[in-house]
């Protein structure tokens, strides 16, 4: 009892940590800054409480505010919910009543040594929560943690929230310094009069709207327009995929399908699964009235005529092809993993990759297998010693083009899949 009430008190310690990051500290900071800037300015400035605008006004900046942050602390307290660890694909139930392996299963799944357990269909592995995440979408900053199976649609609704409540709070700040400053700005012409006498507010307000109160609002004013766009746009992107049942991870894997297909010119067609058909249909999977997602996010209905583990299929080719198409490299200068090296160049400094994926510490006579790049990095594993090894599952990450060079026992590895192209 002891020992299960001290894991209760450790997962419960480790959810609190997950406000002590850079992304929940900015988001939740600008969500308090606007918020109590609109109310501070509507009560204050520009709509008072005693009217019955005001008063409606005022219940409705609080109702934002509310359900912004019930989606907030849902999509990153809830979760997206993992896999379970040790997972292996079964059978529902055998004839002694008792769960088995399906290894015919297994061999169309990957298996995370991390976890030690198969990815079951739309899991992948996340570095940054040491899981695999159901039907994960992407790991976001902003609330630590990852967004996937079951945080997907309040993770969804913060998105649409958070846009609509800044537009109402720009309205409130936009006004405010509409009606407090018109008597004291001058147009510079005579001829210009406007009525404002509907603006007007008597009496007048209990404290005066100074300097400051003109700095701090028309701060918040930038940081609920700056938040209108960037979140608002995160939102439409969401909802694209969400339409066709897909997540950002998926939507990956679909353009990488094409790619390969083109590439080596084969006489396939790659069909996602799991479009039901149906936008409506699609929408549902999401979201549901009872805000429980469907299924147990694990197993996954299907389009007509496809495959359970289409994807996971497609997957296992991709990794295959990445091992065919990757390329071989040594280091010739050390490099300290930093994010953005001074020392490797102007242009290799500024084209830093935006992404939160590791960097790699490499030194003189390593090799590394890169797998993609840019056109100033690129990114691979490196290739372990036996001595290294154990212990250490992966080492992988970005690192600068000029710290390498393509090892010469790669220069016929290179037209490898150009060979096979012609003989497929």
């Amino acid at each position: 009892m002891g020992t299960f009430c001290s894991v209760i008190k450790f997962e419960n310690l480790q959810e609190v940590k997950r406000l002590c990051h850079w992304g929940p500290i900015i988001a939740l900071g600008v969500i308090a800054i606007c918020s109590t800037m609109a109310m501070i300015d509507s009560v204050l400035w520009y709509w008072p409480l005693h009217t019955t605008g005001g008063s409606m006004n005022f219940i409705m900046l609080i109702n934002w505010t509310v359900m912004i942050l019930y989606n907030y602390f849902n999509a990153m307290f809830v979760g997206p919910g993992f896999v379970p660890l040790g997972w292996k694909p079964r059978f529902m139930f055998c004839f002694y009543f008792a769960a088995k392996e399906n290894s015919q299963d297994s061999m169309y799944l990957q298996y995370c040594k991390v976890c030690q357990a198969y990815k079951a269909p739309r899991s992948h592995h996340c570095r940054k929560c040491n899981r695999c995440v159901m039907k994960m979408d992407h790991h976001c900053p902003w609330i630590n943690n990852c967004c996937g199976y079951q945080n997907h649609a309040s993770f969804t609704l913060f998105l649409l929230l958070a846009p609509l409540g800044c537009i109402h709070a720009a309205f409130i700040f936009v006004m405010t310094m509409y009606t407090q400053l018109y008597n004291r700005l001058s147009f510079g012409w005579n001829t210009v009069k406007i009525d404002m006498s509907a603006a007007r507010r008597d009496p007048l307000p209990i404290i005066p709207f100074g300097l400051a109160a003109f700095a701090a609002t028309l701060f918040a004013l930038g940081l609920a327009l700056g938040t209108t766009i960037a979140v608002g746009m995160l939102f439409f992107i969401q909802m694209k995929i969400i339409l066709r049942n897909k997540t950002s991870i998926e939507s990956w894997i679909e353009e990488k399908a094409k790619d390969r297909i083109q590439y080596y010119q084969l006489d396939e067609v790659f069909v996602f699964p799991y479009d039901m058909g149906s936008r409506w249909k699609n929408f549902k999977q999401v979201f549901t009235w009872s805000g429980v997602p469907k299924g147990d996010g694990l197993d996954w209905p299907i389009r007509e005529g496809c495959h359970q583990y289409s994807l996971t299929i497609e997957q296992l080719k991709q990794k295959a092809d990445k091992r065919v198409r990757s390329v071989q490299y040594k280091v010739i200068e050390d490099y300290s993993g930093t994010c953005c090296p001074l020392n490797r160049g102007i242009k290799t400094f500024f084209t830093s990759p935006c992404t939160e994926e590791p960097r790699i510490r490499l030194q003189k006579g390593e090799f590394i297998l890169a797998t993609r790049g840019l056109r100033y990095w690129l990114y691979g594993d490196k290739i372990l010693d036996d001595s290294i090894k154990e212990g250490v599952s992966r080492i992988r990450g970005w690192f600068p083009r000029n710290c390498v060079e393509k090892c010469p026992c790669d220069a016929k590895t290179d037209q490898a899949p150009e060979g096979e192209k012609k003989n497929r």
